[in-house]
């Protein structure tokens, strides 16, 4: 059976999403990657500028970089930031620390999806589906993986929430007893 680094008390549910987003943003990333290496992925754009190739690649490596960042809230780092980190290392991360900028990101990825997917029919000179149909559909295998990006990462969110304030509650409730 595959094994995964997770805390005790995370439910394995919330193991496999959290490692399933950034498997999710993986062929969007390399679909951007191939087209800034010229391969034919898409229709050909004309003169394309060094700052346009190096804003693709800083997208995909920023997307793929908050997808790892779901990890955290199912492993220990999610709970105390690691000591190599300065200023803040070893210190305790409030659950809402986390929470509120992933619901955030959960907010503004479903936003990117509904424009993504709307704006072709609110603006037809926006059409994503203007290459060949091979290239169409290589488009859309690696981009709607990442409609499942959201749900996942609140759904992981949720979980994490729901543990940290359990165990801080149980643990003011033990103390308030004494």
């Amino acid at each position: 059976m595959l094994k995964m680094n997770a805390l005790p008390g995370v439910p394995r549910w919330a193991v496999l999403a959290a490692h399933a987003v950034p498997l999710v943003t993986l062929p969007s990333g390399l679909w951007r990657i191939a087209l800034v290496a010229g391969l034919p992925v898409a229709p050909p754009d004309g003169d394309v500028s060094f700052g346009e190739d190096l804003y693709v690649l800083s997208l995909t490596v920023v997307s793929e970089a908050l997808a790892l960042l779901t990890l955290g809230l199912v492993r220990s780092w999610g709970d105390v930031v690691p000591r190599w980190i300065p200023l803040l290392g070893g210190r305790r991360v409030r659950p809402l620390a986390a929470v509120v900028p992933a619901l955030l990101g959960v907010t503004a990825l479903t936003g990117l999806a509904v424009w993504f997917f709307c704006a072709p029919y609110v603006n037809p000179d926006q059409a994503i589906w203007q290459g060949t149909p091979a290239q169409d559909a290589l488009l859309a295998a690696c981009y709607l993986p990442l409609l499942a990006w959201p749900p996942l990462l609140a759904a992981v969110t949720v979980a994490y929430y729901r543990r940290r304030t359990a165990r801080n509650g149980a643990k003011e409730g033990t103390l308030a007893r004494v």
